[in-house]
């Protein structure tokens, strides 16, 4: 058993810790999905929503790299549409958190990533020209992203149905991505802080342990997206979601 900044960690756990570092790495520098498994190994080690906190530093950490190397590619235009609703779907979530359980709360998580999952197969088998570009879909899709990314940082799909129903291009699709979880994970470190008291500076130095890690994920998912036909790699995820899934509700 390790003592690390008030953490007591078997080195099973810590294992898990580093390599849920990696996956959020590869996850935020275009291998969109990985990071889902992660959701259910920090919340079966720390506790769903204590986890939702110990995960959003590495989750900024990842949003730099993510940022730095794909900044020039995002549409500022879909950003500007997304980010009030986004806002306020935060808000919601806080509210919905400070009023259950974490046994409550990690079934909400569990729910979200199955209903992602569905979305992800939907986007694989549907026709995608069939989502309607429009503003009310922008806010719904918006406070959607917000509830899920507070609860549990699982609003990865949700951003996907909507910047891929935009039809954007690969690296424009990262590169809004980027920015958009850059922005609103920043946005709900004050909530996690003082609110949900799930972000600590015990919590942040527990995250630094992993900043090698999320950087070697970062360049992993970088060479991933370059090599690897995005069928393929699509339906890869959708089975890493659905072990994720069921990790989480079992």
């Amino acid at each position: 058993m390790l003592e690390l900044f008030s953490y007591s960690l078997t080195y099973q756990q810590l294992g898990l810790l580093l390599l849920c570092a990696f996956f959020i790495g590869m996850a935020k520098t275009g291998v969109h999905g990985v990071a889902m498994f992660a959701v259910p190994i920090l919340a079966l080690i720390f506790g769903g929503k204590a986890s939702s906190g110990l995960m959003l530093p590495m989750l900024i950490m990842a949003d730099l790299f993510a940022v730095k190397y794909y900044h020039r590619h995002a549409n500022w235009g879909f950003l500007f549409k997304l980010f009030p609703s986004a806002a306020v779907g935060v808000l919601i979530a806080t509210f919905i958190g400070n009023a259950i359980d974490d046994v409550m709360f990690k079934q909400i998580m569990g729910g979200i990533i199955f209903v992602s999952l569905a979305i992800m197969i939907w986007m694989e088998t549907a026709n995608k020209d069939k989502v309607p570009d429009f503003l009310w879909f922008a806010v719904l899709m918006g406070t959607l992203g917000g509830v899920t990314t507070m609860i549990g940082n699982l609003a990865g799909s949700v951003m996907a149905l909507y910047l891929l129903s935009m039809r954007l291009p690969k690296n424009e699709y990262i590169g809004t991505a980027a920015w958009f979880f850059l922005a609103i994970n920043v946005f709900k470190v004050p909530f996690h802080v003082w609110s949900w008291e799930t972000v600590s500076l015990n919590s942040f130095y527990l995250n630094l342990l992993g900043l090698p890690f999320i950087a070697l994920g970062a360049y992993v998912g970088i060479q991933v997206v370059k090599r690897i036909p995005d069928k393929q790699y699509r339906w890869l995820i959708l089975a890493m979601t659905a072990v994720a899934a069921v990790f989480m509700v079992v």
